[in-house]
């Protein structure tokens, strides 16, 4: 993924020879078994019946497809899933060791004890009932005037809350040696604006209809009078928000979204807001300018602030609390909670066991802190240093790729290998640690220990306005399975729980690993030269360093981009929105590219021993495939096609491979099979 909110390892710092660094697989295969069949690859899933020339994504998954059943208490599943599955119970022993111990308080261990402990005693929540809210709903109650509500909206804001004018605090994309605050469009109880506005989607008409449902319900709970008046005026505001938000196409465009403003100009801006209360509110007083990604929302929100009613505001707050705090509360309102975000709007059919939200609540409250413990037991030197070879082995014929770039001229070209010289590349976990000392937990205060958790994180990062950019900070724990570029860092990171099969297996075949992890370090170097990337220089600065003629050329393919995942159609009805997609397809594109010829380059002219029938090449290709196995609920896929920038897996597999030429080859496809395209037709970037 593209990062939206050290040392440099680039490839400078590579040894001469990839054939030098090839994993250590093949070789150690005799010795130890890959995790996944006899060579890092799932031949049982695959449905011979299908064509690969076809569809390559049922071919390499159909048989998985046809028989696995997506757990009742999720939304999908996939190989993503499966690490997610795999990292939640590695934690959660590692969380309830550090609980049953009898720790000294105000230490790491004796925090995260009892938040856990807190967290999992849901009689004692039940016996609380609402009552850990009851000072916040007096608050919210006693407001008398807009002035009131936007200083208790400023307040809700430090503490992790949703409201219209949220913030949050990164990196000045002009000058990445600073931190500065970014004010962004919020506030919607729906997914995506579409679900307001778009009255031919069935879907999203039916899903107005639960939501409004679940807000009544939650007033009830909360004893307000007319709960079905109060949640059709919240959702009569909402909808007024969804129509000034921007689509979410544009709020991803680093050039429409980069807006300084001055504090006079913020009110010029949005004149109906006393900016200097909720400046005060939100803690940042003395702050003089700041990015406003989508000025027309904010302008337009303004007046929506000062047009809805005292009493209006007043019952989104309660929501608001009772919404965002749904877990900590009673099971009538956390079971309101699951029926429409979790059944309703993502299809899943139970709620998770208690156990496991626990495990994800200690993960988003003291990530690190747990983390540094996951490193120890699962995370071994050995894999961190081949993933280093491999990343710097992508590097290289990344750099090579550009070199052989018929369509970019040589100042641009410079420009770009620069930009992949300074890389930077953190593995695993990172150097240094979060320093939890100053978050207070009690024992018994499960409400108010989140409550200073969420505000430990808001202090955390309301400090970086005071100090220079930490180069070593880590915005994914090491348990989490994901991975990220950051373009103000220009910075690939890849946690310790995504380094494993069936991305990365020590002792499987190469062309697995180079199609599986290889993939996904090379997606993570396409996002530093995707539509949005290219923007940035190789020291994290937002400037054009592009020949003119050549921003002409890689807009031509990028389009064409856009409207071949335009084209595509996973629901009836709903399409992928290819602008939205654009910067996560150029990804996936790239990254296989750099993939595969850092496979290729890592043979040394060779060709690859033929493997139970298959080719290097055949293998390389259905490793990719297989690491993006996975099925999906209808709800979850719609949710995601509304406001998800990355395209459902079907077609971030056969989107991508029908562009590369290297998998005609690879398979045979020819005119008249179902992956085929002209080759003046294929989609060639990078």
């Amino acid at each position: 993924m593209r990062f939206n909110p050290t040392w440099n390892r680039g490839p400078a710092a590579a040894v001469a020879s990839v054939a030098a660094l090839a994993l250590a697989g093949s070789a150690a295969a005799s010795e130890y078994a890959p995790h996944i069949g006899d060579f890092g690859l799932d031949l049982e899933g695959q449905d011979s019946a299908v064509r690969p020339q076809d569809d390559f994504f049922r071919y390499s998954n159909g048989q998985w497809l046809a028989e696995f059943e997506i757990p009742e208490d999720l939304a999908g599943y996939g190989s993503f899933t499966k690490l997610f599955l795999e990292s939640e119970e590695q934690v959660k022993a590692i969380i309830e060791e550090v609980a049953a111990a009898d720790s000294e308080p105000g230490t790491v261990a004796q925090k995260v004890g009892d938040l856990y402990n807190d967290y999992v005693d849901e009689e004692a929540i039940e016996a609380a009932g609402l009552t850990p809210l009851a000072a916040d709903f007096e608050r919210v109650l006693a407001a008398e005037s807009h002035t009131d509500i936007l200083r208790l909206l400023g307040k809700y804001d430090r503490l992790g809350g949703t409201t219209p004018f949220n913030y949050y605090i990164g990196q000045d994309e002009k000058d990445p040696s600073r931190s500065i605050i970014h004010f962004v469009q919020s506030g919607l109880g729906l997914p995506d604006r579409d679900y307001y506005l778009d009255d031919e989607n069935a879907r999203f008409v039916e899903a107005r209809k639960i939501y409004r449902n679940y807000l009544e319900t939650l007033f009830t709970l909360a004893e307000r009078g007319e709960p079905a008046a109060r949640a059709e005026a919240i959702y009569a505001l909402e909808a007024r928000l969804a129509e000034a938000h921007w689509p979410s196409e544009d709020t991803r465009d680093l050039d429409k979204t980069y807006n300084m403003m001055s504090r006079k100009a913020l009110s010029e801006l949005a004149p109906g807001l006393p900016w200097d209360v909720y400046l005060e509110a939100l803690g940042v007083q003395d702050v003089q300018e700041f990015v406003v990604e989508e000025p027309s929302a904010y302008a337009a929100m303004a007046q929506i602030f000062t047009d809805t009613p005292v009493g209006v505001w007043q019952d989104y707050m309660i929501y608001r609390l009772l919404r965002n705090n749904a877990s900590l509360l009673p099971k009538a309102v956390d079971d309101a909670h699951f029926a429409f975000t979790s059944q309703a709007l993502s299809g899943a059919k139970e709620k998770r066991e208690r156990w496991k939200r626990g495990v994800q609540f200690i993960n988003s409250s003291m990530g690190e802190a747990v983390g540094q413990l996951y490193v120890e037991r699962h995370f071994s030197a050995t894999a961190k240093e081949r993933i280093d070879e491999l990343v710097n082995n992508l590097l290289i014929a990344f750099g090579d790729r550009l070199d052989r770039l018929d369509w970019m001229s040589d100042a641009t070209r410079a420009e770009a290998k620069d930009k992949l010289s300074k890389f930077a590349v953190k593995i695993g976990y990172p150097e240094e640690w979060k320093d939890f000392s100053t978050l207070e937990v009690k024992p018994g205060d499960l409400l108010g220990n989140t409550l200073r958790a969420r505000m430990w994180f808001n202090n955390y990062q309301r400090e970086k306005l005071n100090k220079p950019v930490d180069r070593l900070e880590w915005f994914l724990s090491p348990q989490v399975v994901n991975a990220y570029y950051n373009p103000g860092l220009n910075e690939i990171v890849f946690p310790a729980a995504i380094l494993q099969p069936p991305f990365f297996d020590p002792y499987a075949d190469d062309a697995i690993n180079y199609g599986g992890i290889g993939a996904v370090i090379g997606h993570e170097i396409g996002h530093g030269f995707d539509d949005q990337g290219r923007k940035v220089d190789g020291d994290g600065v937002m400037r054009d360093w592009w020949v003119e003629k050549d921003a002409e050329l890689f807009g031509q393919r990028a389009d064409a981009l856009v409207e071949q995942y335009n084209a595509y159609e996973p629901i009836e009805g709903m399409f992928i929105n290819g602008e939205l997609t654009l910067g996560e397809n150029i990804g996936d594109l790239g990254g296989l590219e750099i993939a595969y010829h850092a496979y290729r380059l890592s043979l040394n002219g060779k060709e690859a021993p033929v493997i139970d029938g298959l080719t290097g090449d055949q293998r390389f290709f259905l490793g990719f495939a297989q690491i993006w196995r996975g099925k999906y609920r209808d709800e979850a896929a719609a949710q995601q096609i509304a406001a998800d920038p990355h395209s459902p897996v079907e077609f971030r597999v056969n989107g991508t491979l029908c562009n590369i030429d290297a998998f005609y080859a690879a398979f045979d496809v020819k005119p008249g099979d179902a992956m085929y395209r002209e080759p003046d037709q294929r989609v060639r970037i990078w």
